[in-house]
């Protein structure tokens, strides 16, 4: 697999945060490992807001960088906010440079939309509201014509292999079977954990399996408990759910129940209030056995198909036309701002290992991320990770000891349904608790399970300990947020601990 690529920087995942790596890092020589074809089963390949980048003349990265702190409910880390939306030119400069193509003004100005929790238009699209597909496509095949990049496709990552608190390779099944690939330079970008919901935007198949790989390997984890639940994603059988994007709320579009009542409109910013705000609202909504819809009748009419035809067609597929009736919809899992920490080089805890993208946690996002940030910091990270490993001297590369081959995986529906039942928009203690008790059996044995339980666990040990509201975690029992609430920090051993001593003292309060 690597006979005319000696110590190649091994890449993980081929969604924006892995692509921009691998071609930044030009010419050194790149292996990029992928599970399905070089960008496909990505989230960044479905997404359809844009990149944020504040490039307007009536706006600055400080304004960017204020509406990030305050969607991030007070637990962005500023420094990681600073550095990301300062350096969002550049990082549509290098896009650019990529061959992405994003839509233009008649003036020849970028064109830039309106999310939520954004105070100006500044979200850069590319072909409507096909962004995330149109720049994966440009960025494949930059990659594909690159000789210093070499992608295999089909292969999943089982183990990061380490020796001396390091990482020195990694145990790969692909088509022929089981690789071990020797590398002392790793950089995970392999998207987030929405799979391990029934209710998910994101692809099935995303069960965290980076965060699993870091963890196992040692490396320490944070903000674990904050997942997005997306508001308005298209109710329905299929799955994943469609996507309708905040960018037709940003048009005009509103949010009533099954009365015709628009339920957001006493929130500050209504329906563009931040993601959290509106997934609660309409949770509530649903819980009393209502239901919602968006609807953008009034605001787009026959206009929705050439503004946003790539969500006409989702509605039109699902048998609902968005010109003339009201879309039901419904939160999902959608985006996850913990994941494997890192710092501001995207430098994990362990050597020779890096993170970029939804895998990663830099703090940007805080408790809440912000609409479009996540393109965003993709780019940016992935382009600072490669620029961190060209700067270092080439760590020697230790033959990796072989491992045996390890248990096959399954699709995680066992986990899905603990995730789903106890991890949603709406927490409590008990239900917390119950998680733990349904995964810690799964995380600790050698199972088809093992993984997916690994991460599902951690979100509920981290979920379990932040005994507030806050952001995307939202508790029943602790409506409210804690003055003097941090960020959480923990590797898998310490979870584990965690874990027992939570069943340790339910076990011994209900004896």
């Amino acid at each position: 697999m690597t006979a005319s690529f000696a110590n190649p920087v091994l890449v993980i995942g081929s969604g924006l945060a892995g692509l921009m790596t691998a071609l930044s890092l030009a010419p050194l020589p790149v292996l990029l490992v992928t599970r399905a074809l070089a960008g496909g089963e990505s989230s960044s390949q479905w997404a359809q807001g844009g990149v944020a980048a504040a490039l307007g003349a009536d706006d600055d990265a400080e304004r960017h960088g204020e509406d990030t702190l305050a969607a991030g409910d007070g637990l962005c880390d500023s420094h990681a906010v600073r550095a990301v939306t300062g350096a969002a030119r550049s990082a549509i400069e290098a896009l650019q440079s990529f061959g992405v193509r994003f839509d233009f003004n008649p003036d020849g100005t970028l064109a830039a939309g309106l999310e939520a929790a954004h105070s100006r238009r500044r979200i850069l699209h590319v072909g409507g509201d096909g962004s995330g597909a149109e720049i994966v496509r440009a960025l494949v095949a930059r990659a594909q014509e690159t000789p210093s990049i070499r992608i295999v496709e089909a292969s999943l990552v089982r183990h990061l292999l380490t020796r001396q608190g390091s990482v020195c390779g990694a145990l790969v099944t692909g088509p022929q079977g089981d690789d071990v690939i020797a590398a002392s330079r790793i950089v995970l970008a392999t998207g987030g954990l929405g799979g391990l919901f029934e209710a998910t935007t994101n692809p099935c198949g995303h069960l965290g399996q980076g965060v699993a790989l870091a963890a196992r390997a040692g490396a320490v984890l944070a903000d674990m408990e904050f997942v997005q639940f997306h508001p308005t994603a298209l109710e329905g059988r299929t799955r994943p759910l469609g996507l309708i994007s905040e960018a037709v709320r940003g048009e005009g579009a509103i949010l009533v129940n099954e009365r015709g009542e628009r339920f957001m409109s006493a929130w500050p910013g209504a329906e563009l209030a931040a993601r959290d705000v509106v997934a609660r609202a309409i949770s509530a909504q649903l819980q009393r056995g209502g239901k919602v819809f968006l609807d953008a009748r009034a605001a787009l009419g026959h206009g929705f198909a050439a503004r946003f035809p790539a969500i006409h067609a989702l509605c039109m597929e699902a048998g609902v036309d968005p010109a003339v009736q009201p879309v039901p919809v419904r939160p999902a899992a959608h985006y996850h701002m913990g994941g494997v920490l890192t710092d501001l080089n995207g430098r994990t805890s362990l050597s020779g290992l890096w993170a970029a993208g939804e895998v990663a946690c830099t703090g940007l996002h805080g408790a809440n991320r912000l609409a479009s940030n996540s393109l965003l910091e993709a780019a940016v990270m992935g382009a600072r990770v490669a620029a961190d490993i060209r700067r270092m001297s080439v760590p020697e590369v230790i033959s990796p000891v072989p491992v045996p081959a390890c248990c096959a995986q399954d699709d995680g529906a066992e986990v899905r349904a603990i995730t789903s039942a106890h991890l949603g928009v709406l927490r409590h203690e008990a239900g917390l608790r119950a998680a733990v008790e349904g995964l810690l059996p799964l995380a600790t044995a050698d199972g088809p399970q093992r993984d997916a339980a690994i991460v599902a666990l951690c979100m509920a040990v981290f979920a379990h300990e932040r005994r507030e509201s806050r952001g995307a975690h939202a508790r029943t029992d602790y409506p409210l947020p804690q003055p003097d609430a941090s960020r959480q920090f923990m590797s898998l051993d310490a979870v584990l601990v965690r874990a027992r001593a939570i069943l340790s003292h339910s076990h011994a309060r209900s004896a």
